[in-house]
């Protein structure tokens, strides 16, 4: 991982729990697999690794860098995806991957649970025009509408993260939508929601909250088209990736003033300074503040630890990777 990740997740607070599962050098960080052929000490380190404890900036581990490790047999990763470091050569080695996923999707979940009410109930126009009028303002007459009771709100993707803001959502008065190529309707329906295609899903929805993976086919999977079915009004929530959407099309939306969005992720990910989406008043912008942070880092180590722990015991993986899974998750 790198040393910033380190030095989060691997913290004074849970880096004792680590060394009490596993025999491992807590001063031992690897960032550049390449680097070990040329230092014996590292090498030597790597030629008897049992395990990775991997975490973001994990380097990929192609061919080459397994070939360091004739004795690897899991990767144990502390954060969510792992496409980004774990490589093809690494299903034909047979590896065992876990990953920390769905640890992660909780704070997700919970930034969009507090997205999609606080949408529905108005709160961030309220809270702009008390700061303009510094004085009385009458909300039945500015929002006659606002409200979570009988609102509808669309899930597009039924991820972890998804089904995770579904079963949060169920204590609300709430209609629930969802679209999800994959997902079977009638396990939908038992956790109370209403499997739609997207358009539909787009039409009928006042807060849409996309939880689809970053693939191709997913790839702008929001134009501008797609965007024109929103009633007006309504509010998009993007906790994902920011390429779900087309952004042109969805500033043009947003300048317009006809939607409202909550945006954590964006398409570049860090948005030009000119960009209005920084200054309307119907945008909620967030630095990518969805994911774990802070605290919840302790939680995303401990789950990868008991991981670990578990292997050491002979126990299956709690939370898995499956390599057929990958083409069409996150």
């Amino acid at each position: 991982m790198s040393p910033v990740t380190r030095a989060a997740v691997l913290g004074d607070r849970i880096l004792p729990e680590l060394t009490r599962v596993a025999d491992v050098d807590p001063a031992l960080l690897v960032t550049d697999f390449g680097r070990a052929r040329s230092e014996e000490t590292l090498r030597r380190r790597l030629a008897v690794t049992e395990v990775l404890f991997t975490g973001w900036g994990c380097p990929p581990l192609d061919a080459r860098a397994l070939e360091l490790m004739p004795q690897l047999r899991a990767v144990v990763h502390a954060a969510g995806s792992v496409k980004h470091h774990v490589t093809r050569a690494c299903w034909e080695r047979g590896l065992l991957v876990s990953s920390s996923a769905a640890v992660n999707a909780l704070p997700v979940a919970e930034y969009a649970l507090a997205a999609i009410l606080f949408s529905n109930k108005r709160v961030l126009d309220s809270a702009h025009a008390y700061r303009a009028a510094r004085g009385h303002i009458d909300p039945l007459r500015h929002y006659p509408a606002v409200g979570n009771y009988r609102r509808t709100v669309g899930l597009v993707g039924a991820s972890l993260i998804g089904r995770r803001v579904l079963e949060l959502l169920r204590p609300f008065d709430l209609r629930v939508l969802v679209h999800d190529p994959y997902a079977d309707p009638a396990g939908l329906a038992a956790l109370g929601a209403e499997a739609v295609a997207l358009d539909e899903l787009l039409s009928r929805s006042d807060v849409v909250s996309l939880h689809a993976p970053e693939l191709p086919e997913t790839r702008h999977l929001l134009d501008a088209a797609r965007l024109a079915l929103m009633p007006d009004g309504a509010t998009l929530v993007n906790t994902a990736r920011g390429s779900l959407v087309d952004t042109p099309a969805l500033t043009a939306e947003l300048v317009s003033g006809r939607l409202h969005a909550v945006l954590d992720h964006t398409e570049p990910e860090v948005l030009p300074a000119d960009s209005p989406l920084y200054d309307l008043p119907n945008v909620l912008l967030t630095p990518h503040v969805a994911g774990s942070l802070g605290g919840e880092l302790d939680r995303l180590a401990a789950s990868a630890i008991e991981e670990v722990g578990r292997y050491a015991r002979g126990i299956d993986f709690h939370h898995p990777v499956d390599q057929a899974r990958l083409t069409r998750s996150a």
